[in-house]
């Protein structure tokens, strides 16, 4: 049984997926976000309500399922 964690990754990992497939097919553009940025969300989704400077409305696995492979790959 897969644990709501693992889900919300795999949804921002297809949401991803289908920007990218949306964007290549038609405009020819890839998706690419740098990798400070990528680091920036995902310490605004770690950070608590309270404490948050911008509010940012999606967990923090979708957050990871969407820019982790920004993060695992080099682009020079």
């Amino acid at each position: 049984m897969l644990t709501t964690f693992t889900l919300l990754l795999a949804a921002g990992v297809g949401c991803r997926l289908a920007l990218s497939l949306a964007l290549s097919r038609y405009s020819d553009r890839s998706l690419e976000i740098p990798q400070t940025l990528a680091v920036i969300l995902i310490v605004l989704a770690c950070l608590p309500s309270w404490a948050s400077p911008l509010a940012l409305p999606v967990p923090l696995s979708f957050v990871l399922g969407a820019v982790l492979p920004d993060l695992l790959t080099r682009r020079a």
